[in-house]
């Protein structure tokens, strides 16, 4: 044993062998007094080892029970010295702690992430590849946990709820999205009739195309198109948001004032984001069929018509299920925004980073799910 920190509760210490490999074990408390008394020690003991080896060094941090900025700046010391030496150093048993606080020397240009890894072959490469996708996968469930029991605490104590910031969010996410879903809804009734009047015309069958519309619109098209434009608003709105807070250290503030910031921050915007989808799509639906009316007074059929033609066409399950649509996809979208704003990292680049994956995992979702409801509605007669 090299050293040891005495006086702390976990103090940190380091072990240097050369057999059968050259390895440096790090324990403890890697901290700044840690770092204070034993910098210069630990990195001359490492360039020994590489000395002794072959050029590579392997640095145990399993060990490891606590990191700070100051150890972070150690372990990006070690590496740069031994790379500059000619020496190849990967680290093991990398905790999560450890692999935050070196998340900001990852994003420098100068300095090579996993070097080690790369340059050991494709089996621990491949190994790392499959703790990262656990660890996002222990992320994801673990987020949904946490948002499930929220969502059952704020059933059972209803004001333990921040209403007034969940009406904000609401406000912002559903009122001041009208305009741009007029917009959307509008066009697509247009084509939509237009598209399906020219085909319909062939046959006589132009007061047909409010069936078609109508149903397209309540059971598919309505509740889809408005996710969509959820999640290029809203989702990248929540991600931005916490994100921001989350590289500001507001996140942490929160939670070293006892707050939880899953009931603070997501449970709000959640809740939003279930109360706006189903309207948004009841909205979007009745100015798609507005549209679609537009389009066919040019084919000959009048208002009266062409709106008697749609409530008998339409049916409670294509307006059930457009709705329940609606209600998976705004609960989705407004999930998978605040999630990748919980999982940004350091600096201005994750932000815009955790937005784009916010928005491309929403849609995708979306997608996916548009999918299954079409398979499920389908078996079970809806």
């Amino acid at each position: 044993m090299d050293s040891t920190a005495a006086g702390a509760e976990h103090p940190f210490e380091y072990d240097a062998t050369a057999e059968p490999g050259p390895r440096l074990r790090l324990a403890g408390r890697l901290d700044v007094h840690a770092v204070e008394r034993h910098w210069g020690p630990l990195r001359r003991r490492a360039r020994e080892l590489a000395r002794q080896g072959a050029g590579a060094v392997s640095v145990d941090l399993d060990g490891v029970e606590y990191c700070d900025g100051a150890g972070a700046a150690l372990l990006h010391a070690l590496e740069q010295d031994l790379a500059t030496g000619g020496a190849e150093v990967w680290f093991e048993g990398m905790g999560r702690m450890v692999r935050e606080q070196l998340a900001p020397y990852r994003e420098l240009e100068s300095v090579e992430p996993a070097r080690g890894v790369h340059g050991r072959g494709w089996w621990p490469g491949l190994l790392d590849g499959i703790d990262r996708v656990g660890q996002a996968a222990h992320s994801q469930f673990s987020f949904v946990g946490e948002l499930t029991r929220a969502i059952g605490s704020s059933l059972r104590h209803p004001r333990q709820v921040r209403w007034g910031d969940t009406l904000r969010v609401a406000e912002a996410a559903g009122f001041q999205a009208l305009p741009i879903v007029s917009l959307i809804a509008f066009l697509l009734g247009v084509i939509l009739a237009f598209q399906s009047a020219i085909a319909m015309r062939q046959f006589g069958g132009e007061i047909f195309v409010a069936n078609l519309v109508a149903v397209s619109l309540f059971r598919e098209l309505g509740p889809l198109m408005m996710a969509i434009l959820l999640a290029g608003r809203s989702g990248a709105a929540f991600a931005a948001e916490i994100g921001t807070m989350k590289v500001n250290e507001e996140v942490n503030a929160l939670k070293t004032m006892g707050l939880d910031p899953m009931r603070f921050l997501v449970l709000p915007k959640v809740l939003a984001g279930l109360l706006v989808a189903p309207l948004l799509a009841l909205y979007a639906n009745m100015i798609g069929l507005i549209g679609a009316a537009v389009v066919m007074q040019g084919f000959g059929i009048p208002w009266v018509a062409f709106f008697n033609q749609v409530t008998s066409a339409l049916t409670l399950s294509d307006l059930v299920s457009g709705l329940v649509k609606a209600v998976v996809f705004g609960l989705v979208v407004a999930g998978v925004g605040c999630l990748r704003g919980l999982q940004t990292g350091s600096g201005a680049a994750s932000v815009g980073l955790s937005t784009t994956s916010a928005v491309v995992t929403s849609i995708i979702l979306i997608v996916v799910l548009d999918g299954v409801f079409a398979v499920l509605f389908y078996h079970l007669g809806v």
